[in-house]
């Protein structure tokens, strides 16, 4: 009986042929190389690792070799597979790096930012102001006082000495909410200025009285860019025993220098109010020109038109005929009386040119005047 012929190979198997091996290494290498991202080489990863990949069906296939020619076939397949497996392991490396630098830049958090996205309001600098000059009266021993902002006529008109007659009484400068009629002795009324508050801290407090009384006021003025018919005012008061224009003098120039700067003179001119006798219209110095720009073409002052004097607003000693409706007897009290409207005095403070910036709402208006309280 002969030997087996161990020589002889009863399969040619194509596929585990070296150069058919080395091929298929250098394909996988070549489309390794060529991932531009991770999914592609999770792709590549697929097609040249994968259970269908060439390299695998060529493994399958040196069962079918015989015993001496199995240990060559299978070390250059094996091979060829760790090199693969390698050069997946790198390029994997490479793109997470790529990909990590790319989120740092495209994700990248500017920590400087504001934390909260809803961008920031801004107080009114209406709501700035009339506090601001309410603190000087504070500060001098006056009273913050308030008062409703629908009013009934009595206290608005009747209280103050206005005639049944008096043009401010009709519909062309008031908005009325009702009449008089059935058990309602007086008419109600938006207040067309804070000086009912006074009229009702006579009657609800004993002499001495010395408020100060901000708030919002209605008329039935056309929107414009100097009217406005819902508008502010900040008006002062004060009753006490030997009060005389020497008194009211004296507390608009403290309150000129406390809000415009020391050494600026007032002045008073005869006026008439139906709440006031004597009555005046109180005038500042301009805290701009000083009066310099008077007469000068080439020096000319936006602030007072090159006037010198600002006006600021009314004032004068209360009218005895309104200490006695408040149950206040004018023959031992006398008062003083002074008031005047919050935009006009934003106005010329800040330049501000249109009214109507300032009830538009929009808060870019706002924002330059900043967060003061």
């Amino acid at each position: 009986m002969s030997a087996p012929n161990k020589s002889y190979d009863p399969v040619e198997v194509e596929a585990l042929k070296p150069e058919e091996v080395a091929r298929m290494r250098d394909e996988a290498l070549a489309a390794v190389a060529a991932a531009a991202d991770l999914e592609a080489l999770r792709e590549v990863k697929t097609a040249h690792t994968g259970d269908r990949s060439p390299l695998a069906l060529a493994n399958r296939e040196i069962g079918a070799l015989p015993p001496h020619a199995k240990a060559d076939a299978g070390k250059r397949v094996g091979q060829a597979r760790g090199a693969v497996n390698q050069a997946l392991k790198a390029r994997q490396v490479e793109l997470e790096a790529e990909r990590d630098a790319r989120v740092l830049v495209e994700e990248a958090v500017d920590v400087t930012l504001p934390y909260d996205r809803t961008p920031p309001g801004a107080r009114h600098p209406l709501t700035t102001l009339a506090e601001r000059i309410a603190d000087v009266f504070v500060a001098m021993g006056y009273e913050v006082a308030e008062g409703p902002e629908v009013e009934a006529e009595w206290f608005n008109f009747d209280a103050l000495n206005f005639l049944p007659d008096h043009p401010a009484r009709t519909m062309q400068d008031t908005f009325f909410v009702a009449g008089p009629g059935g058990e309602a002795e007086s008419g109600v009324v938006l207040r067309t200025h804070t000086s009912p508050v006074q009229a009702r801290s006579m009657i609800d407090r004993e002499p001495p009285v010395y408020i100060v009384c901000p708030g919002r006021v209605f008329r039935t003025d056309e929107l414009d860019a100097t009217h406005t018919p819902v508008f502010h005012q900040i008006e002062l008061l004060a009753i006490d025993e030997g009060l005389t224009m020497a008194d009211l003098k004296g507390t608009l120039d403290h309150m000129v220098q406390a809000l415009f700067g020391e050494g600026l003179r007032t002045r008073l001119r005869p006026s008439y109010f139906p709440f006031t006798e004597p009555s005046a219209e109180m005038d500042m110095e301009c805290f701009v020109c000083h009066g310099e720009s008077v007469g000068d073409p080439d020096r000319p002052c936006r602030t007072c038109s090159s006037e010198g004097w600002i006006e600021l607003g009314g004032c004068g000693m209360v009218n005895p005929r309104v200490l006695t409706a408040c149950g206040i007897d004018p023959e031992k009290y006398s008062g003083f009386a002074f008031g005047f409207g919050i935009e006009r005095m934003l106005m010329f403070r800040h330049n501000v040119e249109d009214m109507r910036d300032m009830v538009e709402g929009d808060v870019r208006f706002a924002l330059p005047f900043g967060m003061e309280i």
